[in-house]
């Protein structure tokens, strides 16, 4: 018991001494609340008030048609341009599509004679260019269905045809991806900062000599640094999810906040053990940064929160089943968005609880190394 009263209240000391930390309360502060609400309201890849440009070479009706017919949000006003211009228009980026209707296009169409539309895209606009001629393709036919004298010929339709909808997201809004996204990246980024700045903050100003002197052992100075940090990511956490998420956003949680908030605990057990053990291969603040910004780095695009893992290369994919984010990934968007229970969920908490406990101990064994350089 008196064991757990100091791990308590080593835990309150650090608590203090982060509540007199500006930057790192502003830190805090921006990440659950800018960082959060920003990207998901304008780093968003779907087609938005892209610029398009309309080559009428037929000059007809159905022609002048689908010109009228790219309109806000997902398109600018279609400007009309001569064929010569193609070129010089996508070489300046100007537009970043080009629809070119041919001549006798509606002669065709009255005739049913599979007339062709080309449309020129600048793949520059990776994302614009990916969904942009599918979105030009279902604008385009039924544009021109008036015209069409085969359009409801029974040969023409396809044998099976697909009614597509989405169960957790029905309107495809790529911003309640981004909000949460953005949640579960900074809590591993927080984690690691934060603890490992707790460790380094205590070497600069010289209390690692205070603290040896008292009858504390490596492990309660540890899991105090653990389950304070920890507390203050939980709690920015969950306020960022009912604040900015769900309240300012409006992206509605399928899932339970308790589930996720026990699968986060389980896994900030493991992450800030990786923030302490960070801490002790360096000596200064500035080597922490550059040592822990590579690491978060390859977490945040390797675990399977910005690509699927399963696109990754096999071998890959087995070296990340040892990193605590890419389960912690898998768990959040199961329960928040799909709203699963723990009977589908618990085997990624079995395993960030068994890769935290790996980490906790060879962490221990590093802060007992550290703290024995200093005496």
């Amino acid at each position: 018991m008196r064991r757990i009263a100091h791990i308590f209240q080593l835990g309150l000391k650090e608590l203090i001494s982060l509540s007199h930390d500006p930057v790192l309360l502003i830190l805090i502060l921006y990440s659950f609340t800018f960082s959060v609400y920003t990207p998901s309201k304008s780093a968003v890849m779907d087609v938005v008030n892209a610029s398009i440009a309309v080559v009428n070479e037929d000059d007809s009706p159905a022609a002048r048609v689908i010109r009228e017919s790219f309109l806000p949000p997902l398109f600018l006003p279609a400007a009309e341009i001569p064929f010569q211009s193609i070129n010089r228009a996508m070489d300046t980026g100007k537009y970043t599509f080009v629809v070119d209707v041919p001549p006798k296009f509606q002669q065709d169409l009255a005739k049913n004679a599979n007339p062709t539309i080309q449309v020129v895209t600048d793949a520059t606009a990776m994302s614009q260019a990916g969904r942009g001629p599918s979105y030009i393709q279902n604008i385009i036919i039924p544009a021109v269905t008036p015209y069409w004298s085969g359009a409801g010929d029974p040969k023409d339709r396809p044998l099976v045809t697909l009614d597509t909808r989405g169960r957790f997201n029905a309107n495809y809004e790529q911003g309640w991806f981004v909000a949460i996204n953005q949640v579960i990246n900074n809590i591993s980024v927080l984690a690691i900062f934060l603890t490992g700045a707790a460790v380094l903050r205590e070497r600069e100003h010289g209390n690692i000599e205070h603290l040896l002197v008292m009858p504390l052992q490596p492990f309660e100075l540890m899991f105090a640094k653990i389950w304070a940090n920890g507390l203050v990511v939980v709690a920015a956490a969950m306020a960022s999810l009912f604040l900015v998420v769900k309240g300012a956003i409006g992206v509605p949680i399928a899932g339970s906040i308790w589930l996720f908030a026990l699968g986060l605990c389980i896994y900030l057990f493991s992450v800030t053990a990786l923030g302490i053990m960070l801490a002790t291969l360096v000596r200064s603040m500035p080597q922490f940064g550059l040592l822990a910004f590579p690491v978060f780095i390859v977490m945040n695009l390797l675990s399977g929160g910005n690509t699927p893992l399963e696109s990754m290369p096999v071998a890959l994919q087995k070296i990340m089943q040892f990193v605590p984010s890419t389960h912690f990934v898998a768990f959040s968007q199961a329960v928040l968005f799909r709203d699963a229970g723990v009977a589908m969920v618990w085997k990624s908490m079995l395993f960030m609880f068994a890769i935290g406990a790996v980490y906790t101990v060879y962490t221990l064994s590093r802060f007992r190394k550290m703290l024995a350089a200093a005496q």
